[in-house]
């Protein structure tokens, strides 16, 4: 009889020593609560945990939440490489290690005579890592270049797919997939409790309710399910920090942040067929605000928060001398994996980025509108 996905996630986490939480590139607070949450409940297991973002964590707007231990952004001494010696025919005597400019030299002292070649051999010994998670990311590729410099790890260590997304395509040995969840921090939390409700602790439960209070909008989107309510409540219970973690996400916003949402609503344009908010931002924009095209999906979320009429939401920039970046935010899901094909781009943190080869942001904005109306 084979086992549930959450069973085979139970045992899979009660046999690990050593775990890689991967999330996106451009992670949003589902995918930090969920990944810090989860990090904390290894750490209690004593499980060695790490974090792997293909970009630094040094934005800010993560401070508030308690922080795991491990983060990084690049994966540094996953394996070893083991050099042998068949000592059958001619045992070592001594070993000694020297680097000289940029190499490094190990010097073998034979008993007898001269080493020959063909006593060696090179072996690549196991990852030392046991199991890696991914978190809300609907495909590897998703996970950006961290995964295309080390997709070799991916093949050999056992993947946990966590998600909710409708586009997920399933490529974890385990899929811990639900499309009717509100986050990936809902489905976490009944998997972990599962496992160890003992090892539930407040930092964990704040760490949860940052996630499904984010992808919810503080319970104010249509994706607020009486689970995603029972599930915040019993957090609270828990201990969780909710009126930290409101006053952080929906009062308290960075001046850098306010200057830009500044400058985009004064460039705003509406397009009333497609129901498109759109504006074109250049390089001024970001260096007077002390921003960078990063911080565009938030100001993205507070363009949706303040025009309940609008159902697309898209920010323009020349990301090279010769082309536009366009990114792109939707009402739902649904239509995002649409506009998503129609323009052949990735879904990243609820948004999309759309390459177009032109420097003209207005011709690249238009251009946008009219394949969107034409498919609507």
């Amino acid at each position: 009889m084979s086992l549930i996905p959450q069973e085979q996630f139970q045992k899979f986490i009660t046999d690990a020593k050593n775990v890689l939480i991967f999330i996106p590139e451009n992670p949003g607070f589902d995918a930090i609560g969920s990944a810090f949450a989860l990090a904390f409940f290894l750490e209690n297991k004593d499980i060695l945990a790490t974090i792997v973002s293909g970009k630094k964590l040094t934005e800010n707007k993560f401070e508030f939440l308690p922080g795991p231990k491990n983060i990084v952004s690049e994966i540094s001494g996953a394996r070893e490489f083991v050099l042998s010696f068949d000592t059958s025919r001619n045992k070592i005597m001594g070993l000694r290690q020297e680097t000289i400019g940029s190499a490094f030299n190990v010097y073998l002292t034979p008993e007898k005579g001269s080493i020959d070649p063909r006593d060696f051999s090179f072996i690549l010994a196991k990852f030392k890592y046991d199991l890696i998670i991914v978190i809300d990311s609907p495909d590897l590729e998703s996970l950006g270049q961290i995964y295309i410099n080390n997709s070799d790890l991916f093949f050999e260590v056992p993947v946990i797919d966590i998600d909710h997304r409708g586009n997920n395509e399933n490529f974890g040995q385990i899929n811990l997939v639900d499309i009717t969840a509100s986050s990936c921090a809902e489905i976490l939390k009944p998997a972990l409790e599962n496992i160890d409700v003992a090892s539930f602790d407040k930092n964990i439960a704040t760490c949860l309710l940052a996630g499904i209070i984010s992808a919810t909008g503080n319970f104010q989107k249509k994706n607020t399910t009486p689970k995603a309510l029972s599930a915040a409540a019993d957090l609270m219970d828990r201990g969780a920090d909710q009126q930290g973690i409101i006053r952080w996400l929906y009062k308290t916003q960075p001046l850098s942040i306010l200057k830009l949402l500044g400058r985009v609503m004064s460039k705003l344009n509406w397009e009333e067929k497609s129901k498109l908010v759109w504006a074109a931002l250049n390089l001024e924009d970001f260096v007077q605000s002390r921003t960078t095209p990063e911080s565009l999906p938030i100001i993205l979320e507070k363009l949706q928060e303040n025009y309940i009429d609008g159902q697309i939401f898209i920010t323009l920039y020349n990301d090279t001398p010769n082309s536009t970046l366009a990114v792109l935010k939707t009402v739902n899901n649904e239509l995002l994996q649409k506009f998503a094909l129609l323009f052949g781009a990735t879904i990243n943190n609820d948004t999309l980025e759309i390459k177009i080869s032109n420097s003209d942001l207005i011709l690249s904005a238009k251009n946008i509108q009219a394949r969107i109306e034409s498919s609507i």
